[in-house]
């Protein structure tokens, strides 16, 4: 009787957590499925680029998981009941209910609307290819001088800002921020943001939050009327709320708190990586929903489970950051460098040459999908004589 392990979602996360298992364990001792309701990945860290009109490769997961032993099915997750140990999914066949013995959590995050109203009928969002195509479609409609504004100025609302006022110079691009323009950043990075900005002629409003989105304009919270054809809505992530409907145990966002290895500190047999994750980093800080976090939780995850399943020894890697990479335009960029906690340092790339900098860290971040053992020989190995077909609790 087979392992059976089901991976939810096939972002970043859960495509290389599905595919560095698939090369831990053999495929006599595991049946392995992954769960993703569209047929191709999606870069999401490129979505503002698709927004704008560019065309992304197309990365078809019947390609990526040939001859891995990884089943593809594709359907939409409905339902986890991590007490019955199973899952329900909605797919070309109708309604199905899958059993699992290991779970590996990756829905990851979508739009956060915080509950301003306005947002669901008349902004925009990035954060799905659905939700890029729809602005990608919006924005090729537009006049020149139509205004634009972004609302939020994390590295989305910068990447987004940036890259439509490139791309379409005769739009009037706002961005709207609740503090001041790139405040965590380093001196150099937050002078560097204000000069692109001024630049491409982004209109930056700081210390600015939006309260209402309306057809036409957005309203601030001191009563003030921003013109808006378009509003892009990037004030950060919200995590699928089907955690929070099962008895997992999870923080007050709805992300699932795990220990060191990724694993539910509630249910040992379930595992969450990614946005998805309550998970703990350097300086006893909660990793941030990133690629940047998300990659090194797969790869934990994954070699924590193979380590469990077969006998082996549980990884120790270090969960840290190095730097942020923000794209600004496709002729600019700034790479700012981080403690290992995310606090930004001094020394910082700015320029052509963090721009040539960010576009490899999205080529490697895509490659290692493909590639999730970074090239690195191995060999699978068998399970356990008494982990095969069971749930793994404790080791």
């Amino acid at each position: 009787m087979k392992h059976r392990i089901i991976v939810l979602g096939a972002g970043y996360t859960g495509a290389i957590a599905a595919g560095r298992l698939a090369r831990r364990l053999r495929p006599e001792d595991v049946a392995i499925t992954l769960v993703n309701a569209e047929p191709d990945f999606v870069e999401r860290v490129r979505l503002h680029q698709l927004a704008v009109g560019q065309d992304l490769r197309t990365r078809p997961f019947s390609e990526m998981f040939a001859d891995t032993g990884v089943e593809l099915k594709l359907a939409k997750v409905t339902g986890v009941d991590v007490d019955s140990r199973t899952v329900t999914v909605d797919g070309a066949n109708g309604p199905q209910e899958l059993g699992y013995d290991t779970l590996v959590y990756a829905l990851g995050s979508g739009w956060n609307t915080q509950g301003v109203p306005g947002i669901s009928e008349h902004a925009h969002d990035i954060t799905g290819r659905p939700g890029a195509l729809r602005l990608r479609e919006r924005l090729a409609g537009l006049d020149a001088g139509e205004p634009v504004v972004v609302v939020g100025g994390g590295l989305t609302g910068l990447e987004a800002a940036t890259e439509i006022a490139e791309t379409r110079p005769d739009l009037d691009v706002a961005l709207a921020v609740r503090g001041g323009l790139g405040d965590w950043l380093s001196p150099t990075g937050r002078a560097h943001v204000r000069m692109v900005c001024a630049r491409l002629g982004v209109t930056v409003h700081e210390n600015t939050s939006v309260t209402g989105v309306a057809a036409g304009h957005v309203t601030t919270a001191d009563g003030t009327s921003l013109p808006a054809a378009v509003t892009v809505w990037t004030t950060g992530f919200a995590v699928h709320p089907i955690a929070r409907a099962t008895t997992l145990e999870v923080d007050g966002t709805g992300r699932i708190v795990v220990d060191g290895t990724m694993r539910s500190v509630s249910h040992p047999d379930v595992y969450a990586i990614g946005d998805a994750a309550m998970a703990m980093g350097p300086g006893d800080k909660p990793l941030r929903m990133s690629c940047a976090s998300g990659t090194p939780t797969a790869w934990q995850a994954a070699d924590s489970i193979a380590a469990r399943l077969t006998g082996g020894k549980l990884p120790d890697m270090p969960l840290r950051y190095f730097n942020q990479c923000i794209s600004l335009g496709r002729k600019d960029g700034l790479i700012q460098y981080v403690t290992a906690d995310d606090r930004a340092v001094r020394a910082a790339l700015t320029g052509r040459i963090a721009a040539v900098y960010k576009e490899l860290v999205c080529k490697g971040a895509a490659w290692g999908v493909v590639n999730p053992m970074l090239g690195m020989p191995t060999k699978a190995r068998r399970l356990a004589q008494d982990r095969a077909g069971v749930s793994p609790t404790v080791r």
